[in-house]
C-alpha cells in the first residue's frame, strides 16, 4: 500500500502539480544552473514540508536527469521532541525518502548561551551542521528548500527591519566550507503549491520543530507574510513585483551600494563624471 501511495505522489508532482511544481523547479535548475555535470549534492531534510518536496522532485529529477550528477540526503536533530522525530521518520518512510540524521545540542547550547529570540543564532548552527555534513559526504552542493515565499519574506524583513535591499539568492558560495555551493532549488515555487499536494495527500509535517520556549510565531516573518498576504488583496502581483525588484535594480536611481565589503556612493561618482 505504501508503494501505491508514493507512486501516487510522483505522478501528481509530474502531472497533477506540474505547472507549479516540477516545471518551476526545473526552471530554477536551469535558469540559475543549479545542478552541473558530476555535481554530489546533499539535500538537506528538515522534518518540513519543503524539504519533503524538494527531496521528492530531486528523485524525480535522478529518473530524468538534465546532467549526471548525484545525491545523499542529510538531516539533523538539534534536540526535537520524540513526536516530532518520529513525525519526521514516519513522513520520509511514507513518500519513501531515505533519511541520514546525526544528532546535536544545538536547542540545549541555545538555552545556555541566548535569551529573548534566538532564531537567527539556530539557523545559523544549523547551516553549519549541514554544511558539516555534506562536506564529510563529498558533495559539492548543499540543497536547501527555501521557496519563492521565503525569498519576497526575506527581502521585505530586510528593507523594513534592517534598513537594507538584500534577498536570498539562488545558489551562493560558502564562505566557510571551501569548494560548498548552497542552492535554492524551490526559488521559483509558491508555498500554495506544496501546501496543495500536501493536503491533497493528507501529510502533516511539523514546522521549525523549535522546542526552545523564547520562539515566538508573532516573529517578525510572520508579520511580513501577513503584509503581503493584504496587500495581494488590492495588488495580486505584489509577490511577483517583489520578487522581480531583485532582477530590476536601476543604479540610476541608487545612491549607495555595497559590492564586496566595499562602499561605493553612486551620486559621488556621478558627480565625479560630470565635472
Amino acid at each position: 500500500m505504501n508503494q501505491d501511495f508514493i507512486q501516487n505522489f510522483e505522478r501528481d508532482i509530474i502531472k497533477k502539480y506540474r505547472k507549479d511544481l516540477w516545471s518551476k523547479f526545473i526552471k530554477a535548475i536551469q535558469k540559475y544552473e543549479l545542478v552541473n555535470e558530476g555535481d554530489k549534492i546533499a539535500i538537506a531534510m528538515s522534518g518540513g514540508k519543503d524539504s519533503l518536496i524538494m527531496a521528492k522532485l530531486f528523485q524525480e529529477l535522478k529518473k530524468h536527469p538534465l546532467v549526471n550528477f548525484d545525491i545523499e540526503f542529510i538531516s539533523m536533530d538539534p534536540g526535537f521532541s520524540p513526536e516530532n522525530l518520529a513525525l519526521q521518520f514516519d513522513n520520509a518512510k511514507l513518500l519513501g525518502v531515505p533519511l541520514n540524521i546525526e544528532k546535536s545540542q544545538i536547542f540545549d547550547i541555545l538555552r545556555e548561551a541566548t535569551s529573548g529570540k534566538p532564531c537567527y543564532l539556530c539557523a545559523k548552527m544549523r547551516r553549519g551542521f549541514l554544511y558539516s555534513q555534506a562536506e564529510k559526504l563529498g558533495c559539492n552542493k548543499l540543497a536547501l528548500g527555501h521557496h519563492f515565499d521565503d525569498v519576497i519574506e526575506t527581502t521585505m524583513m530586510n528593507v523594513l527591519y534592517a534598513g537594507s535591499f538584500h534577498t536570498m539568492l539562488p545558489k551562493v558560495k560558502s564562505d566557510n566550507f571551501e569548494g560548498i555551493e548552497l542552492i535554492r532549488p524551490l526559488y521559483l515555487i509558491k508555498e500554495e503549491a506544496i501546501l496543495k499536494i500536501m493536503n491533497a495527500h493528507n501529510i502533516v509535517t511539523m514546522d521549525c520543530g523549535c522546542e526552545l520556549s523564547t520562539c515566538d510565531i508573532t516573529s517578525k516573518r510572520f508579520v511580513i507574510k501577513q503584509l503581503i498576504k493584504q496587500l495581494k488583496i488590492e495588488s495580486p502581483d505584489i509577490d511577483k513585483n517583489i520578487f522581480r525588484a531583485a532582477e530590476n535594480v536601476d543604479l540610476n536611481g541608487i545612491y549607495r551600494y555595497i559590492k564586496n565589503k566595499e562602499e561605493h556612493i553612486i551620486y559621488d561618482e556621478w558627480v565625479k563624471n560630470n565635472e
